[in-house]
C-alpha cells in the first residue's frame, strides 16, 4: 500500500469538502436577504460540483472542487408591499435557498469531510506501527 498516494487522495477530498462548505455557508448566509431595489434579481442559491484529476506525481485520481453553478429554480416570493425591493403587485422575490436543504448538505460535507480526515488519521498509524516494527 502507498502512504503518500492515500494521504494524497484524502488530501484532496479534504479540500474539496471544504470549498463544498464555504458555498453552503454563503447560501445560508444569504437565504433571507433581498435584492436591493425592485426588478432586480435576489441572491441566487449556489451548488458545488466535484471533479477528478490525476496527480501525475503520485500516479492517483483525486477530485477537486469543480465549477460553482447557480441554481436556476423560481425564487421565494412574499407580499410585503412597503418593501423597497417589492415588485408592483406587492411581492418581493427572496433567493431561491432553502436552509433546510443548506443544512442536510452542510451535514453531508462535515460527515465526507471527517472520513477523509480518518483516513489520513488511520494511515498516519500505520506508518508510525510500521516505523515502529522497522525499529524494533
Amino acid at each position: 500500500m502507498d502512504f503518500l498516494k492515500s494521504i494524497a487522495i484524502a488530501a484532496s477530498g479534504l479540500r474539496a469538502q471544504a470549498g463544498r462548505m464555504r458555498v453552503i455557508s454563503e447560501n445560508i448566509a444569504n437565504a433571507d436577504s433581498t435584492a436591493q431595489r425592485a426588478g432586480v434579481d435576489p441572491y441566487r442559491r449556489k451548488i458545488a460540483t466535484f471533479k477528478t484529476e490525476v496527480d501525475r506525481a503520485l500516479d492517483a485520481n483525486v477530485v477537486s472542487l469543480g465549477r460553482v453553478r447557480t441554481d436556476q429554480s423560481d425564487f421565494r416570493q412574499k407580499l410585503e408591499p412597503g418593501n423597497p425591493a417589492a415588485d408592483a403587485n406587492g411581492y418581493v422575490r427572496y433567493p431561491n435557498v432553502n436552509p433546510l436543504v443548506e443544512m442536510t448538505d452542510m451535514r453531508d460535507a462535515q460527515r465526507s469531510y471527517e472520513a477523509n480526515l480518518n483516513v489520513i488519521t488511520a494511515t498516519r498509524r500505520m506508518i508510525q506501527r510500521t516505523i515502529a516494527i522497522l525499529t524494533a
